[in-house]
């Protein structure tokens, strides 16, 4: 099975920005209007500025699974680059949680498992 999470932006140019800082890199694919970063092997984030999408902006909501050092270097990355985000929790389970949002309001968290 493959995934295409569709995050509904505003702005494509703005966004495209945001999103190469989260992920750290640009774009792994463009297909007409939208813009796709593999974060799996078959698992794609996609973000798409159309308006057909426009009722649906900053509504989205994705958990990403990641290693302690991944998690790590995402937070020294965001936070280079001052993106927004709450604060960092770790529950009882030892995982530790942050939510970061892109400029529309779209969620993006990181779970870093122990």
């Amino acid at each position: 099975m493959d995934l295409y999470s569709v995050m509904c932006v505003s702005d494509l140019a703005r966004s495209m920005e945001w999103y190469e800082v989260f992920f750290g890199r640009k774009a792994d694919e463009i297909i007409g209007e939208e813009h796709l970063w593999q974060v799996g092997e078959n698992a794609y984030v996609v973000i798409d500025a159309r308006e057909v999408r426009a009722q649906r902006v900053g509504g989205s909501m994705i958990t990403f699974g990641v290693s302690g050092t991944e998690f790590d270097e995402a937070m020294a990355r965001i936070a280079r680059h001052g993106l927004r985000h709450g604060p960092t929790e770790t529950y009882s389970n030892g995982v530790r949680h942050v939510e970061v949002l892109d400029p529309d309001g779209n969620s993006l968290s990181l779970a870093a498992v122990p």
